[in-house]
């Protein structure tokens, strides 16, 4: 056994290649250590050049009883009394673009290019359904996007309640910005800073049903995550298979669905099982839960967006309907041949965590000849934001 010739007779037993990773096995791998804020609302400041001045809307009908952390959080009122800032833009039938985001670089440079798109496609469809925006920032102080973005300031949680959990602060955001803000359009759409507006998102809701985005991996019958979700599904209902963006609600309903979200969303992330078994999506899992506690039920349209590397057709895989927006929450890897490399790093790569700790550069090399073209239109639409807005480098 010690001749190496012997050894070199000897047959070799080459294994198989592993299998690549399942859709949700990947999904799961390239999401699950990063809890960066992915939803991002927006909303005009009085220091944002391009939002009209506050005006003061009529008082709440009700005083809400918040509870203490929410309390805590609101502290620091916009407004005095029972005034709240008007905001957004007169007109039937529109719907106002939300973003949350906090101030952290990452997030910054993804709200700036998202903002970019959306301006770009609303000056292009004047007489579309897309209405103001607003940047909803959690970080409790203004910070230096504010003459670029319209921005209201909320507070964050308290400290430590988050848990690391960044996103816990969404829901929390749009409970404040409610109480202190009033919008002229009547719809609310619920965005985040890596959606890419390739076209006007028609108005598909109604004063009484949402339109939410289907994902996959928010199933209340799968045997893992179903019985956890049982137990704080209070009326036993459907559970719709939605996070909270992209979400179109009318902003009456949004009103009565924000605390109930903020505080499931609280209690899940204390519950050892369920902060286990939701994960990094626990967050769209209350939301989820929430609306199934009030009966509120969503109208699905699997055409609102793209998630490319899965969507290679500009048309939804399902409906056949043209889709509106790009959703680049994925890393993108292919070889030179332009051959998408499923849990392998590719020779062409990009993910937007590379760029955690500062902007994505211009100019981001374009895919190899080949690559689905969802990826080609992704970089060729952050290379034109990158190249057009001013003062990139920040």
């Amino acid at each position: 056994t010690g001749d190496p010739g012997a050894r070199q007779s000897q047959p070799r037993l080459i294994p198989p290649p592993p299998a690549p990773p399942t859709r949700l096995q990947q999904h799961n791998i390239l999401n699950k250590r990063w809890h960066q804020p992915s939803h991002v609302i927006t909303i005009p400041s009085p220091n944002a050049s391009a939002a009209r001045p506050h005006q003061a809307a009529p008082p709440l009908s009700r005083q809400t009883t918040l509870p203490r952390y929410l309390r805590e959080a609101s502290s620091q009122e916009a407004t005095s009394g029972d005034e709240r800032m008007l905001l957004g833009e007169e007109g039937e039938g529109k719907y106002h673009v939300l973003l949350t985001a906090n101030n952290a670089k990452y997030v910054a440079w993804q709200s700036r290019i998202m903002y970019y798109h959306y301006k770009k496609v609303k000056a292009a469809n004047p007489d579309s359904a897309m209405g103001g925006f607003t940047r909803v920032l959690h970080s409790g102080a203004p910070d230096n996007l504010m003459d670029e973005i319209p921005t209201v300031v909320v507070n964050p949680l308290p400290r430590g309640m988050d848990q690391g959990y960044v996103v816990l602060n969404r829901p929390n955001a749009f409970v404040q910005f409610l109480r202190k803000c009033d919008i002229r359009e009547d719809y609310i759409f619920m965005a985040e800073p890596d959606h890419l507006f390739m076209s006007p998102v028609p108005l598909w809701a109604t004063p009484t049903r949402p339109a939410a985005f289907p994902f996959f991996y928010i199933n209340a019958k799968d045997p893992k995550l179903g019985p956890v979700a049982q137990r704080f599904n209070d009326k036993g209902g459907e559970i719709d298979p939605i996070g909270n963006s992209p979400v179109i609600i009318h902003k009456e309903q949004l009103r009565q669905l924000a605390e109930p979200w903020s505080e499931l969303a609280i209690k899940l992330k204390r519950d050892k099982e369920a902060n286990s078994v939701f994960g990094w999506v626990l967050e769209m899992w209350a939301y989820a839960l929430a609306a199934a506690n009030l009966g509120i039920r969503h109208e699905l349209h699997d055409e609102f967006m793209l998630q490319p590397p899965w969507d290679s057709s500009f048309n939804s895989a399902k409906s056949g309907k043209r889709s509106h927006i790009i959703h680049y929450t994925y890393g993108q890897d292919y070889d030179l041949r332009g051959q998408f490399t499923p849990g392998k790093v590719g020779a062409w790569h990009f993910d937007k965590r590379t760029y955690i700790a500062r902007a994505v550069p211009k100019n981001v090399p374009l895919p190899p000849k080949g690559t689905n073209i969802v990826v080609v239109k992704l970089i060729e639409m952050i290379n034109e934001a990158t190249s057009n807005i001013p003062g990139w480098s920040r």
